[in-house]
């Protein structure tokens, strides 16, 4: 027993002891007794275990690199961790208080209920302008049409030189990405859906992108702002020190969790009643309270991404196994109302040597804030808001005491019935002592609803549309026809916010997009779900590397359907006033999506890609003035000869438009023609070449070999061409000779020639004539839509100075007549 009091004061390690007596046994219970720093556990076997340092951790090594390390440390450890924390949350949630203020003032500025008000008087108006609420709703469907499409929010970009192989690849992504999207995450549409609702509100909206193990499968999971708390001197989710999500779950799924692994199966007794005033506020608005019922209740779950510097997990330098002191990332969840540590994993990768925070989050912003959380209309048009609301309740309240006057009544009247107010048409009996009954009542003096106090009015509500870009009347009421700059300016001045905050969401969602991809890489079945182009089911992973770059299919600069119209008719505008500049077909087509046309290729046929025809076909298309080329493996040789005996007729030598056409032929099938003499003379270097390239080499010697032998094809294609070009010459002017040898011909020939250039100098003239007139005819529409503009502001301005006069006079003709009346009155009293 004196040895065994020698080993331990100086052990720092579990040792086992076999007692040979059960007195060894009783003084080492003694001894725990005694010193609650020490643990002494009686194994089956008789042995005993001694622990002199119950809370300290094991050294890390052997177990998964996602395991649940609150399995691995003690209750010392996780309960002093879970009271940092929860003290972390406590002062994180003190310092944003005046934002959680400022927000559930501001949700009754929404209208959604309406409040029975006491005061200046019983029955007065509680109705809310809806200035903010129709902002707000306005956005929600904008946004929501346009950065969500039926056919799926994602397309591809390929990074650097684009190649078949990586079209196909950037083609299997995007229909793999939308897929996920639109089928197999069926909380997708809903959850951006609620999300685009609270972002104009609150400023920040989150999403939350992760594998959940519970379903299987990707989920990105839309998350309040006020759900999501962060350090007081946050700028944003990087460089946060801790980003804290609070989450509400029932009894019922944190068992879930903890049968599954996932959460550690400890018991967390009843669920804390909780009370959240931004959560309550929300909820008022619903028409919804929460009650003391149990199965009402749920817990409060705390899921912290926090760097932390765990004992026996530590950062360790690599040369001398010490540890660093750095902080690892990690996800610590734990349950408030008991203060218990449900789980602790690393957020790293097991294979990044820097040891990098894994993001989980995307924070969507509204308008940028000056700190972590963005400012959303109930910052920027809350006062406005509120202002339109006090003018329209006055409003509301001079009319009702304008309609149903008060006033005071001599002490001596006697009404019968008085607690029963008048109705329309009724007439009651009075008792009065004497005297006129006129002067036994004094009405108070309401005035009718001020037409300066709904002018007023009307200046709020213009400036918070204005700002929130709800009144589009600017660019949806125009005219179709507009003029091309009188259109961008609209676009410019009806656009700045809208444009800035589309630009600002598209970026969030791309960020996105690229976190849903990563999971669908790592996490997901390797193959695809359904047979691909270009590859086979297998290249799933393969197919999400660094070579393709997923982004939203929204354009950041467009973000509605009044818009992208606009522009498209812009566009096609300018493509008819030079038609020879420009693809039609494209312009038409544009504006075809624009409107949102299906089956475009029913309603506007795709032009035919051209194909080779034979001598006889190209010659009618030069006379139809039509375009038409040389092919490869043509015989060039036969359609040459077939061009030059055309080109002899002396209806093609007196149009001069034929016979540029066809030389311009002839000298493509010239070119064709040298360069397919050239892969057949130079074929065996052309092959070793290619032959080296397709063993992988390279090299400057490689690349010298290969621009050596570029020179010598092109100046043995050069020899050829002036050879070729030499025998038409001469083919030529065998024709000319024998056609000018007859004097009659010669001079009938000089007359058609002159002929032809007189007539395509004519039709120069009148191309040149109709291109002016159309130029003209824009510019004159351009003026008379700017004189239109101008003339419908002079008629609104005429109309308001008209219904001020009209306002004016009908005041002087009621002053005229209140003055008649206490004429008459006046007149009349004497009388009585």
């Amino acid at each position: 027993m004196a040895e065994i009091d020698k080993v331990l004061p100086n052990t720092r390690e579990k040792v086992k002891v076999d007692p040979q007596e059960d007195l060894e046994i009783e003084v080492l219970n003694q001894q725990n007794q005694a010193d609650p720093g020490v643990d002494v556990q009686q194994n089956e076997d008789g042995s005993v275990e001694i622990d002199f340092e119950p809370g300290k951790v094991a050294a890390s090594g052997g177990e998964d690199h996602f395991t649940n390390i609150a399995e691995l440390v003690g209750d010392e450890v996780t309960g002093r961790l879970a009271s940092e924390l929860y003290q972390q949350y406590e002062d994180y949630r003190a310092s944003r208080r005046e934002w959680e203020q400022a927000y559930t003032t501001g949700l009754d500025l929404l209208g959604f209920k309406y409040t029975q008000r006491s005061q200046p008087f019983q029955g007065a108006s509680g109705a809310t302008h809806p200035v903010l609420a129709e902002a707000v709703t306005q956005f929600q469907a904008t946004a929501y049409k346009e950065l969500l499409p039926a056919n799926g929010p994602v397309r591809t970009q390929i990074v650097g030189a684009s190649n078949r192989e990586k079209e196909d690849q950037a083609m299997r992504v995007k229909d793999y990405m939308n897929y996920q999207l639109t089928q197999e995450m069926k909380e997708y549409d809903a959850e951006f859906d609620q999300m685009l609702f609270y972002l104009p509100l609150a400023g920040s909206s989150f999403k939350k992108v992760y594998y959940d193990e519970m379903v299987g499968r990707a989920v990105s999971k839309f998350v309040q702002a006020d759900d999501l708390i962060v350090p007081y001197s946050a700028t944003s989710l990087e460089d946060a020190e801790a980003v804290i999500q609070r989450m509400y779950m029932s009894e019922n799924d944190v068992r879930k969790a903890q049968v599954s692994g996932f959460y550690r199966d400890i018991e967390l007794g009843s669920p804390a009643y909780t009370q959240d005033r931004v959560h309550e506020e929300e909820r008022k608005l619903e028409g919804t309270t929460k009650t003391m019922n149990r199965s009402d209740q749920s817990y409060t779950i705390l899921e912290c991404h926090i760097n932390l510097d765990l004992e026996g997990f530590e950062d360790v330098d690599q040369e001398t196994g010490e540890p660093t002191g750095i902080k690892l990332p990690y996800i610590v969840t734990m349950e408030a109302g008991g203060r218990k540590i449900l789980s602790i994993r690393r957020n790293y990768q097991p294979n990044d040597p820097l040891k990098k925070k894994v993001q989980y989050f995307v924070h969507f912003k509204f308008l940028p804030g000056l700190g972590f959380y963005g400012f959303g209309l109930i910052h920027m048009i809350g006062g406005l808001s509120r202002t339109a609301t006090v003018a329209l309740r006055q409003l509301l309240d001079a009319g009702t005491l304008a309609n149903l006057p008060s006033g005071f009544k001599q002490r001596g009247v006697r009404v019968r019935d008085d607690a029963q107010p008048l109705q329309p048409g009724e007439w009651r009996d009075v008792d009065a002592p004497g005297g006129s009954l006129r002067d036994a009542f004094f009405n108070l003096p309401y005035k009718e609803p001020s037409q300066t106090l709904l002018q007023l009015m009307g200046i709020v509500v213009e400036a918070g549309q204005r700002f929130a870009s709800i009144a589009d009347n600017q660019v949806g009421d125009g005219n179709q026809g507009a003029a091309v700059g009188t259109t961008v300016a609209l676009l410019e001045r009806g656009s700045r916010v809208m444009s800035a905050i589309h630009k600002r969401i598209y970026n969030s969602l791309k960020e996105e997009f690229k976190l849903l991809s990563n999971i669908f890489a790592q996490y997901l079945p390797p193959e695809y779900p359904y047979d691909v182009v270009g590859g086979n089911r297998l290249i799933k992973q393969a197919d999400f590397d660094d070579r393709i770059d997923i982004i939203p299919v929204a354009d950041p600069n467009i973000f509605s359907m009044t818009q992208r119209i606009q522009l498209a008719q812009t566009q096609l505008q300018l493509s008819m006033s030079n038609p020879q500049m420009h693809n039609m077909y494209e312009s038409y087509r544009k504006m075809y999506e624009a409107l949102g046309i299906k089956n475009i290729d029913q309603v506007l046929p795709p032009p035919q890609p051209p194909v080779p025809k034979d001598p006889a076909l190209e010659h009618i298309d030069a006379m139809a003035m039509k375009p038409f080329q040389a092919y490869r493996n043509q015989d060039h040789r036969a359609h040459i000869t077939a061009h030059m005996n055309f080109m002899a007729t002396n209806f093609v030598r007196n149009n001069p438009p034929i016979m540029a056409a066809l030389e311009k032929n002839i000298m493509e099938h010239i070119s064709l023609m040298a360069q397919e003499h050239i892969e057949i003379e130079f074929a065996g270097q052309i092959m070793e070449v290619q032959q080296i390239q397709a063993q992988g080499a390279q090299g400057p010697e490689l690349q010298q070999k290969v621009q050596q032998l570029n020179l010598q094809m092109e100046a043995r294609k050069a020899v050829l061409i002036a050879e070729f070009t030499e025998e038409f010459m001469k083919q030529e002017k065998e024709i000319t000779s024998m056609l000018d040898s007859d004097p009659l011909i010669k001079l009938k020939a000089q007359e058609l020639d002159l002929k032809a250039m007189e007539n395509y100098r004519k039709q120069t003239e009148t191309t040149e004539r109709v291109n002016l007139d159309r130029a003209k005819l824009v510019q004159n529409r351009e003026l008379q839509e700017e004189k239109m503009e101008q003339n419908e502001d002079l008629a609104h301005l005429r109309a308001e100075t008209s219904l001020v006069k009209q306002e004016m006079s009908n005041k002087a003709k009621m002053r005229s007549d209140v003055m008649k009346r206490k004429d008459v009155k006046t007149l009349k009293g004497p009388r009585e």
